[in-house]
């Protein structure tokens, strides 16, 4: 099977497209023929990671990849013997969140159920591409918001609106009954829009501590918000809450986003596709800070 490897840390050009064997699933795993993975803000500071981070990741307990790419959907084509929640033909989606080979393959093999990653069947409404978009920036955006014990009725402003974290936030926020305010760039105001924010700040232009607004949560989606900022916009029992939080993937918080896409309450946001043959483009893109929602990485399979 073809899979992207790399060896050591550093830039984008270190990332390679390799033949390496097909995994064979353990009792307890499937194996998954992946149909498209992404390229995430966390997978680009891993890769470039240095010995201290790398360090720190293996005293948490989360191994290095030899395999890049934490999220990916696809079908699965063997299980386990012991595999009770899925079978053959399933449409599936997830991470894999502390596991050492992840999406970036035409195959993985993934424990039905493990400590730290997640997979569940993906909703039927959406493409293979759109579903690898949601896990990492949904779940993350659901558990940083529920931290803030958003509520019906209150106001949010999501600061960095255009992400693959922000544009989640917006539209979980929208779903949970708050008015919803985006800070974005000039470029992503439409978009921001489109998927439900009430208003618009362009950072660019204005900063929103100067406005007359309080706000009731300020979700910092990219760890750029000032203290200064915060403390004149909250409410007096307002909360700040950041990207800089320790999350967890959980299975029911999966669950709950597949059925608000299958209701379409909420929707992937895709800024651009890369093949494999790609990567280091796409691992250059993601690394200028600037795209907005995802970034996927479709993987093409031979035809038998």
């Amino acid at each position: 099977m073809k899979a992207i490897l790399y060896e050591k840390s550093g830039p984008p050009e270190v990332l390679q497209l390799k033949e390496v064997p097909k995994p064979t699933p353990k009792d307890n795993e499937i194996l998954v023929k992946i149909h498209a993975g992404t390229v995430t803000r966390g997978d680009v500071m891993l890769r470039g990671a240095g010995l201290f981070i790398n360090f720190m990741m293996l005293i948490l307990g989360f191994k290095k990849k030899k395999i890049p790419g934490h999220e990916l959907a696809g079908e699965i084509e063997a299980v386990g013997k012991d595999v009770k929640l899925f079978k053959k033909g399933d449409q599936i989606f997830g991470t894999s969140t502390g596991l050492v080979y992840g999406g970036n393959a035409q195959y993985v093999c993934l424990p039905e159920q493990w400590k730290q990653g997640v997979v569940t069947k993906k909703p039927v409404n959406i493409t293979f591409e759109e579903a690898a978009a949601v896990p990492i920036g949904g779940m993350t955006a659901l558990w940083i918001l529920r931290k803030g014990n958003i509520k019906k009725g209150q106001k949010v402003l999501v600061y960095g609106a255009s992400g693959s974290v922000g544009t989640y936030a917006v539209q979980l926020a929208k779903h949970f009954g708050a008015e919803v305010t985006g800070v974005c760039s000039t470029k992503n105001l439409e978009m921001v829009k489109s998927i439900g924010a009430d208003s618009v700040i362009d950072y660019t232009k204005e900063d929103f501590s100067k406005g007359s607004t309080k706000y009731d949560i300020i979700f910092d989606a990219v760890g750029k918000v000032k203290s200064s900022q915060r403390k004149v916009s909250l409410n007096k029992n307002g909360k700040y809450v950041s990207i800089r939080s320790l999350t967890k993937e959980k299975t029911e918080n999966l669950l709950f986003l597949k059925e608000l896409v299958e209701k379409g309450r909420i929707k992937p946001v895709i800024d651009k596709r890369y093949t494999m043959e790609q990567i280091v483009e796409a691992h250059r893109y993601v690394e200028t800070g600037h795209k907005r929602g995802n970034v996927v990485i479709t993987v093409a399979h031979n035809k038998t």
